[in-house]
């Protein structure tokens, strides 16, 4: 294993994995998984017994921690935010494996079944010499965003433990539900206290990400007129029909498997009926607000045209803005933004900097008013069992930290 000057980073990280937390889209409580509850109250214990201050949980299940100045001068606080909960994959029995030393060319068996090659997967070129943690290949790692809360609280414990490194206030702020879109819908900005923010919430080395997609959930629900086959000309709605020849209206070209950069898309990511009644779902991207509204709008009008031919209304979509560009606001003062990489190039980190083909918790704290762009975490191929990421990548997001709160007192 690597050796760091942060001794607890690594076991911490897989301690929190080896922990089920993923949260459930189809419940209606807040946080939505009973598991995240119970992580988020050991956390608080483990906040509180590295010694942070006022470590509170929030209605909405948030925890949040503070480290008090250590000088005297007045500087912006600092906010860290991560997630802890995992995606939509098997997360039980979470069982980390260690590749010492990687050679940056071999395959790597998880079980009979899996393995990563640098066919499929040429990030793993990158990590010659690297300890990498992967999977078992029968569930995700985790390290979205695990890695992340590991590399925060391992920060505050570092600067508890060295207090002579000076540095302002920061606070911190653990959440659930990120994954299901619904985790920072009532982050209270006020609450937490800081002057702007990050979550550490990305992937490889050097992603400082300030631009997400603006996202909507559709559901387009079909009213069938079912009648036996042998009789059905003229008069037959079937609603599963109906389903394929909506979807064939939408542009192929426009689906996330042909699109990339600020290209948006429309994903279709569940069918389901019969020929009585039958609903479409997706997800809809884009960087560019006017064409974000115009994907929405195009749905609105395919369902209307279909209406008008069947002379009634058979066909409606439901929308839900989901988030927004973050974008929008941190282009009007980039200092979070300009800080981080600032504090990357000072590590010899080459900052990565590219419109994220997706979202964070950051995107709707933003909106709230607390600007919040996201930094590598450090986790390669999230949400599934080919999932890995580099021990010293997860130092270095922790060293990214620290610099900044650094730089922070240089303003």
């Amino acid at each position: 294993m690597v050796e760091t000057e942060y001794p607890n980073l690594v076991e911490r990280f897989v301690k929190y994995v080896k922990v089920n937390t993923r949260s459930n889209e189809e419940s209606t409580t807040v946080p939505s998984d009973p598991k995240e509850v119970a992580f988020l109250a050991d956390l608080a214990a483990e906040l509180q017994s590295i010694g942070l201050e006022n470590v509170r949980t929030m209605a909405d299940g948030y925890v949040f921690a503070e480290l008090a100045a250590n000088v005297a001068e007045e500087v912006p606080t600092i906010g860290f935010i991560s997630h802890v909960d995992t995606a939509d994959f098997n997360a039980e029995n979470v069982n980390p494996q260690f590749v010492e030393n990687y050679d940056g060319v071999s395959d790597i068996k998880l079980n009979d079944d899996f393995k990563l090659t640098t066919a499929q997967f040429p990030s793993l070129k990158k990590y010659q010499g690297h300890t990498l943690i992967t999977t078992d290949g029968t569930t995700l790692l985790g390290a979205d965003d695990k890695a992340g809360v590991a590399e925060i609280v391992t920060l505050a414990e570092y600067l508890l433990t060295h207090p002579e490194i000076k540095h302002g206030k920061l606070v911190f702020g653990f959440g659930p539900d990120e994954e299901i879109g619904i985790g920072a819908d009532h982050f209270n900005v006020a609450e937490f206290g800081a002057d702007f923010a990050y979550t550490v919430d990305g992937g490889p080395l050097g992603e400082l990400e300030w631009e997400t997609f603006s996202a909507a959930d559709a559901r387009v629900k079909i009213q069938g007129l079912n009648v036996h086959p042998g009789s059905a000309k003229d008069t037959m709605i079937n609603a599963i029909q109906v389903a394929f020849d909506f979807h064939a209206q939408l542009p192929a070209s426009d689906r996330p498997e042909h699109t990339e950069g600020r290209e948006g898309f429309w994903h279709v990511i569940n069918v389901a009926g019969n020929p009585e009644e039958a609903e479409l779902r997706y997800i809809v991207r884009d960087h560019d607000r006017a064409k974000f509204n115009e994907r929405k709008q195009t749905l609105q009008d395919i369902a209307a045209k279909f209406n008008e031919a069947f002379g009634e209304e058979r066909v409606t979509v439901e929308l839900h803005d989901q988030y927004y560009n973050m974008g929008e606001i941190l282009k009007d003062d980039m200092t979070p933004v300009d800080l981080a990489e600032q504090a990357m190039k000072e590590l010899a980190i080459e900052p990565i900097i590219e419109p994220v083909r997706g979202g964070t918790d950051g995107s709707k704290i933003t909106f709230l008013g607390l600007p919040t762009p996201n930094l590598f975490a450090g986790g390669e191929n999230m949400h599934g069992r080919f999932e890995y990421v580099s021990t010293t990548v997860m130092a270095q997001a922790v060293d990214v930290l620290l610099k900044i709160s650094e730089l922070n007192l240089r303003k």
